[in-house]
């Protein structure tokens, strides 16, 4: 029994488990990586910069490193594209040449060993002049194989554009997740401060009382305890807060160096009215990716029937226009017309190869489509379960923060009272953490929830400009 006190006190004397850091990645798509980078731009001032959420978001959709490289994307799309289209237009060249040149006859056939080519002309001719002055065309007239990888690269494109958008939805989930992860990181910091200020008036009340004579000296070392525990903990947090503030501030491409607060006030998401049927099918139509899925599959049926193509007759036609002499000033005008028709006969098995292929790259890209459009459907239903589930634990946590609040102004009152050691005190701390930590948990996990809802159906940048304009 009078071990009791002592064990207590080693107990308390515990240094309390940091608060687990929240991994932002856990909370993001495995291809979100990219997203957590930003390229840093403009110069860092002295002044402590307000930032709220909008301001984040718009930064991010201009300088998040994912977001920049889906643009890239687009721009080698549009090149590919273009190089499959300059097989069906026409490629026009011109040239001009002048050539001084003596050749001999006898090396191309005319003649014979040591006796004149014609009657007349000697083996060696020239040195003598030629100038040619020249504009050649040609065209594909038929040309199924090319036009159909046209086709293809035409809807490749399309997917790159709509992967860009989806990049932009993406980011803003990003950047908001990471703006409320830290606004809930600068919570529990005030909330441990808070905690440590109500440890430190508990300790001096400790010690006002043990110096009456009222209560004894492990009450006072008991509070030293707490005290040293609170301390602790209101540094781990405020840790966590910088940290979740440097990763925020890395995402929406920040100056390097530039201090910067947080708004708290969070623009409210008009969710109410949907249902989960309704937003599945919202999913459908308007997500970003599900759409550039079904591109890349109409890519995959272009580029099969270029390769059943390539086993049909071509026809080009070639054309050359110019001026050609012994100098330019008695240069003739010549020209010459010709169609080609290309029949592949044998190929050595390539266009089989091809099509085998194509087959496969067909089969995967439908496997690829119908699994992402799953994955919405169950993306979007879970959403919708995490926003039940997070509302109901708002209220209890709401409720459980008041009454914790209310049970260590209760404990504080009989310890000053001299009816109750700070035992309960320290417990009634502990259960005010426990709920405050509920409590943020909740309120900030309900706006994620939400966010995560408009991520699911493929609302980002719409309900942006939306919410940006009930702003202004």
């Amino acid at each position: 029994m009078k071990a009791a006190p002592i064990v207590l006190v080693l107990l308390l004397a515990t240094p309390v488990a940091a608060q687990p850091r929240i991994d932002i990645q856990s909370q993001l798509a495995p291809a979100a990586t990219p997203f957590l980078g930003g390229v840093p731009t403009g110069t860092a001032t002295r002044e402590v910069v307000t930032i709220t959420v909008f301001d984040a978001i718009v930064r991010a959709l201009q300088h998040n490193l994912g977001v920049l490289l889906a643009e890239d994307g687009v721009g080698r799309a549009r090149g590919v594209r273009w190089k499959m289209l300059s097989e069906l237009l026409p490629n026009v060249n011109g040239h001009i040449s002048e050539t001084r040149q003596k050749i001999n006859l006898q090396a191309f056939g005319f003649g014979s060993v040591g006796g004149p080519s014609f009657p007349g002309v000697p083996n060696i001719v020239g040195p003598f002049n030629v100038f040619d002055a020249r504009v050649s065309v040609s065209q594909s007239v038929v040309d199924f194989a090319a036009l159909n990888d046209a086709r293809a690269e035409t809807h490749h494109f399309e997917a790159a554009r709509l992967m860009s958008q989806n990049a932009r939805d993406f980011v803003i989930n990003v950047a908001g997740t990471l703006y409320v992860h830290a606004l809930g990181s600068r919570a529990r910091a005030e909330s441990a401060r808070a905690q440590q200020q109500t440890a430190q008036a508990l300790y001096e009340q400790a010690l006002d009382l043990k110096q009456s004579g009222l209560v004894a000296g492990i009450e006072v070392l008991r509070a030293e305890v707490q005290l040293s525990t609170e301390i602790q903990r209101a540094t781990v947090t405020a840790n966590e807060f910088e940290k979740a503030k440097l990763q925020l501030a890395r995402a929406i491409g920040l100056p390097l160096g530039q201090d910067f607060a947080l708004d708290a006030n969070l623009p409210g998401l008009p969710l109410s009215d949907l249902t989960i049927d309704s937003a599945i099918e919202q999913a459908y139509r308007t997500r970003p990716d599900y759409q550039a899925a079904l591109e890349r599959v109409r890519a995959a049926e272009a580029t099969r029937r270029a390769a059943a193509s390539s086993l049909l007759p071509s026809l080009r036609v070639n054309a050359d226009y110019g001026d050609i002499g012994l100098s330019a000033g008695d240069a003739q005008v010549t020209y010459a017309v010709s169609g080609v028709v290309s029949i592949p006969i044998f190929q050595g098995g390539r266009a089989r190869g091809k099509l085998l292929e194509a087959d496969a790259d067909l089969r995967q890209r439908r496997a690829e489509a119908e699994d992402l459009k799953a994955s919405i459907y169950y993306e979007v239903r879970t959403a919708f379960l995490d926003l039940e589930a997070t509302a109901q634990q708002l209220k209890t946590a709401t409720r459980a923060r008041d009454l914790a609040a209310q049970q260590l102004i209760q404990a504080r009152d009989r310890f000053a009272a001299g009816v109750a050691s700070n035992i309960e005190v320290v417990q009634a701390q502990e259960a005010v953490a426990i709920a405050n930590e509920q409590f943020i948990s909740a309120q900030y996990g309900y706006d994620l929830a939400k966010g995560g809802l408009l991520k699911g159906i493929g609302a980002g940048e719409a309900m942006l400009r939306q919410l940006m304009r009930g702003v202004r």
